[in-house]
């Protein structure tokens, strides 16, 4: 049965009064204040319990929208109860709506809005949060919301530059490793089979493939749980510290795909600093919520360290020079900006540059990867192709 919150006014006069009531329908609750002699002011179905993680039915271009909208209200002067209200009717992404709806009624319970956004840290992260926190102490919370959608614009254009240039290794990947299991399962006992009965030697190449297409119709069990027992074994390791720190540091040294992180990296780190620096969020924490979202442990330790340093009456330059992991241009341009007071204009500046520098490294990535890869499958399948033709070729020659 729902549950239904209400305010309301005694008949005799007093103050208005406010509490629960769990029954069927609105008209139950009216029929309910009027035997208590109460006149209903407002009466609302309170929320339920709602969980939601972002990538499961909400996207980041559905809080884009929600922020935009949110913001052009707040600045034509609509009050903020009334703005969620209008949000939660025209949100067509109903889960979205329901997140909504809670917030509401947490607003008007007399929550500020970033503490009803912090209830739903799935949908809104601790960087969303605080932005609206310094926006509703500083009076200028719609100027904060579309500073947040044009930073969750271009960090979601980001990452799908990243995902992009994934897509054609791994699609031709997945195409290599199915016309080998195809070739290994369906087409390799057909030759030996014929081998057999020809009763012909065959060469060393031509029996090293016949006998990985036996081991993998025998064995194919145990090359499943080998890899999924790798899998979970990397996974395990990956989540402890250490092993996190050296995994994401091997990353970063890869040729081509590390210069593709780090550059990534680095615009994260300087627009999402920037942007908080920018709406009023003190440096410290700033800096805290920056290494929670940069991806890689070896960013977040340099960027960690850059806050002992600024706790320490020091620069954040320093630590992140110390690092390696920054490019030079960017810890003197950040040195500069520290020096100048214009710290935010400046990280904006390196992000905006390294933005078009991760599209280069992207074309650089992709026009690598294409004849790499095509070479690769050219080699693994017709090589198979030719170990089980050289059989045949020692049989014409023997008839000739």
């Amino acid at each position: 049965m729902p549950t239904f919150t209400y305010s309301a006014r005694p008949a005799a006069g007093g103050e208005i009064k406010t509490g629960e009531v769990d029954v069927a329908s609105k008209d139950e609750v009216f029929s309910y204040l009027h035997k208590q002699k109460m006149i209903p002011v407002s009466v609302r179905e309170k929320p339920k319990e709602f969980t939601i993680q972002l990538g499961t039915g909400i996207s980041t271009r559905d809080i884009v929208i929600f922020t935009r909208q949110f913001a052009t209200m707040i600045n034509s002067g609509l009050p903020l109860v009334q703005s969620l209200d209008i949000l939660a009717e025209q949100t067509e992404n109903e889960r979205l709506q329901k997140v909504v709806r809670d917030i509401l009624y947490d607003v008007e319970s007399g929550n500020t809005l970033a503490d009803a956004l912090d209830k739903h840290p799935k949908v809104f992260t601790k960087l969303y949060v605080n932005m609206v926190a310094a926006g509703e102490a500083g009076g200028i919370l719609d100027t904060i919301l579309l500073r947040l959608a044009t930073f969750l614009e271009k960090n979601d254009a980001l990452a799908r530059k990243i995902k992009g240039a994934m897509i054609y290794p791994a699609v031709i990947f997945s195409v290599a490793i199915g016309a080998v299991l195809v070739l290994l399962i369906f087409v390799i006992p057909t030759f030996q089979e014929m081998f057999a009965s020809a009763g012909v030697p065959l060469p060393v190449p031509t029996q090293v493939v016949i006998g990985m297409s036996q081991f993998l119709q025998s064995y194919w069990w145990l090359l499943l749980a080998g890899a999924a027992g790798a899998v979970v074994a990397f996974q395990a390791y990956y989540k402890t510290d250490q092993g996190r720190l050296v995994v994401d540091r091997i990353f970063l040294q890869l040729p081509l795909l590390g210069d593709l992180q780090r550059k990534a990296a680095v615009a994260r780190f300087t627009r999402t600093l920037g942007t908080l620096v920018s709406s009023g969020v003190s440096i410290l924490e700033g800096l805290e919520i920056t290494a929670k979202t940069a991806g890689n442990r070896v960013i977040h330790d340099a960027v960690m360290g850059s806050r002992s340093s600024i706790a320490g009456g020091e620069t954040i330059s320093g630590p992140l020079k110390e690092s390696g992991v920054f490019p030079p241009m960017v810890v003197q341009m950040i040195n500069v900006g520290e020096q100048t007071g214009g710290l935010d204009e400046m990280l904006s500046k390196i992000a905006d540059f390294y933005d078009d520098e991760v599209d280069s490294a992207v074309s650089a990535l992709l026009a690598a990867m294409e004849p790499f890869m095509i070479v690769v499958l050219g080699v693994v399948v017709g090589g198979m192709i030719v170990a089980m033709y050289l059989p045949i070729f020692d049989m014409i020659g023997a008839v000739q």
